[in-house]
């Protein structure tokens, strides 16, 4: 991409961000045009491409960019410092909820991009995927402890697991168009509750 993108005003990386994000979670990626993009953002359709040279390029730099500042506020609510599962789910479910709140869009582009199909971005995204996943996998990793749960569970499977549902919720919530902060907290409480209740053992337990 041109780092001449990076010498414009936040605000206008901004838009131009964001006008993407938008139009590409709400169509297949060889449905969104760079047009629709371009007018969201106040530009003309040449310059987006003197940025961006390709509609590719664009997609993949709105999915590195959304992972990372995902990472960053997982890391900012403390996700990767805790040594319980529980708690970090929790956390991750309050900084979810605050992202989805200031980056709509983003979080609902990055569901539709995880599962895109066209094979022009379809294997990147999931290379870039794999790295960010595998960064965070590894530095709950390195905090998570087993004390408390039941003998036998396999910790970082059990993460995997709750995740992946957190993931589905998510991306169900936001294909009916019923996404709610409120409503998202109160069924991943329940959720929690839940995983609580299979997964550790019973006070007295030995």
């Amino acid at each position: 991409m041109n780092e001449k993108f990076f010498q414009l005003p936040q605000e206008k990386q901004t838009a131009i961000l964001n006008a993407g994000y938008r139009v590409f979670s709400e169509n297949a990626y060889g449905n969104s045009p760079m047009r629709e993009i371009a007018e969201e953002a106040g530009i003309s359709k040449s310059l987006l491409f003197h940025y961006f040279k390709n509609k590719k390029e664009l997609y993949l730099y709105l999915w590195s960019h959304a992972a990372e500042v995902t990472v960053q506020v997982l890391t900012d609510y403390g996700c990767y410092s805790g040594t319980d599962v529980f708690e970090a789910m929790e956390k991750g479910l309050q900084a979810k909820i605050a992202l989805m709140v200031r980056h709509p869009h983003m979080t609902a582009f990055t569901l539709r991009a995880f599962y895109e199909k066209d094979p022009e971005v379809c294997g990147d995204v999931q290379a870039i995927y794999q790295r960010y996943f595998n960064w965070k996998l590894d530095n709950t990793r390195v905090n998570l402890r087993p004390e408390g749960l039941r003998p036998g569970i396999d910790v970082q499977q059990m993460y995997r697991e709750m995740y992946w549902v957190a993931e589905g919720y998510l991306w169900e919530s936001l294909q009916r168009g019923t996404f709610s902060p409120e409503q998202t907290e109160q069924d991943f409480r329940k959720i929690l509750a839940f995983w609580r209740q299979i997964f550790l053992q019973e006070e007295g337990a030995p």
